[in-house]
């Protein structure tokens, strides 16, 4: 996966995989039911209060942290990884999880239309989490060995789909049948929770370190600059179509209760299973493969909701199907693949620098689009939106494809250039 360099071989001296994984899980679990209630379930909530598209849009500002926690990555992860000593992972998460928490308390006391402060709680939230995310990720890339990389994926992408169906359904229901605090409150608790999963797991050992985690030296690598152009093809063509759904499901006429019940057992359901066949068949057919797989099948799923927005008078029952399979299933699929090349790109020595740097990739091409979505669909209506949306998909398959077919064989290379420099039979 990456060059040998000295302190490399001590990450196989691994504590319990089952207890990475359970801790990365919960996790995901957590920071994907706050990216479900602010990107999901608040556009719905906002639109029921009739705000603007526009206006709604503005959320995705919320995504600055995600897309900028590059800047403070390698201070983060130079505090993480002393010199000597156990790895500061923990406490960064403790730290974050327990902001986190207090900054979705301060959401239910503001209430959902007071817009302006809304929106900055939920950037402190965002800051919080994408910080403990830096730790994370590199926890996962410096304690699970190779051939678990399947199972940290399988954590991470599952993880997010089981939180953000919670975020963007059970969240939904609540807010429906107890209001927005008592909601709010309740996510506060599942979080603090759930953080308990990784904060109390056993640490992991403690080799002594002799790299200086940098930017600089994620930046130069040619492995790492299309790993960055593979995240942006693949955010362009699988999340730019999903983030109006909620919106138009509202507009053509479902209740919350409904869209919260759909996106929660729904959500959950889907994006599980597809999370395991995505993992399945990556080890079947490639990460290329699946890749190219899955946006296609979005451009088919986004094709339909565009006829459905310009025919009209499409039953509720199929404009769910297409809205799930897109949100869920398909995106679950994809993103399986994604994270593989995500891992086999990161350095070890720097896995929470690089791995940040890529998903900070994701998200500022996320946030581009969210925005300018609602602008489309506020201007333009929904029909050219989700039809824009899947021409994008279809366009950069092939795309998407070439970049992951060159991300494995880069990898590959400097791989067996590693297993060469250190005296390790090629294929071991």
């Amino acid at each position: 996966m990456n060059e040998l360099q000295p302190g490399t071989p001590a990450r196989r001296a691994l504590s319990s995989p089952l207890a990475v994984v359970l801790g990365v899980g919960g996790l995901y679990i957590g920071q994907s039911i706050i990216g479900g209630l602010t990107f999901i379930a608040l556009p719905s909530v906002l639109r029921e209060r009739n705000l603007p598209l526009d206006q709604i849009g503005l959320l995705y500002l919320a995504v600055l942290p995600w897309a900028f926690k590059f800047l403070w990555a390698p201070a983060v992860e130079r505090y993480r990884l002393p010199p000597t000593g156990h790895s500061r992972s923990r406490s960064i998460v403790l730290v974050g999880g327990l902001i986190s928490a207090v900054g979705l308390v301060l959401t239910g006391l503001i209430g959902p239309t007071d817009f302006m402060p809304l929106l900055v709680v939920l950037l402190l939230i965002a800051f919080a989490t994408s910080t403990s995310d830096i730790a994370c990720d590199g926890h996962a890339v410096e304690t699970l060995s190779e051939r678990h990389h399947g199972w940290g994926n399988a954590a991470q992408v599952g993880g997010a789909y089981l939180g953000s169906a919670i975020g963007s359904g059970l969240f939904l229901v609540l807010v429906a049948q107890y209001g927005w605090g008592i909601a709010c409150f309740a996510m506060a608790a599942l979080l603090i929770v759930l953080g308990l999963l990784f904060v109390l797991s056993p640490a992991p050992p403690s080799p002594g370190r002799d790299h200086r985690p940098s930017l600089r030296q994620a930046l130069r690598r040619k492995d790492m600059h299309l790993g960055l152009a593979l995240a942006a093809v693949n955010v362009i063509a699988q999340k730019w179509g999903v983030s109006m759904q909620g919106p138009f499901l509202i507009d053509s006429g479902l209740d919350l209760t409904s869209l919260g019940i759909v996106n929660g057992v729904g959500g959950m359901a889907v994006g599980f299973v597809c999370a395991l066949i995505g993992g399945a068949l990556v080890r079947l057919w490639s990460a290329r493969i699946v890749l190219a797989l899955a946006l296609v099948l979005q451009a088919l799923a986004l094709s339909g909701l565009a006829y459905a927005a310009w025919k009209g008078g499409v039953g509720q029952p199929l404009l769910l199907v297409l809205a799930l399979a897109s949100s869920s299933g398909i995106m679950a699929l994809g993103f399986v693949a994604l994270y593989a090349q995500f891992m086999a790109v990161s350095d070890p020595r720097q896995a929470g620098i690089d791995f940040t740097l890529l998903q900070c990739m994701d998200a500022l091409v996320s946030m581009a689009g969210g925005m300018g979505s609602g602008w489309i669909a506020q201007h333009w209506g929904y029909g050219l939106y989700f039809g824009l949306a899947a021409f994008l998909a279809l366009a950069t398959a092939p795309v998407a494809a070439m970049l992951s077919h060159r991300v494995a064989a880069r990898s590959d290379a400097r791989k067996g250039q590693g297993e060469a420099l250190a005296g390790v039979p090629s294929g071991q």
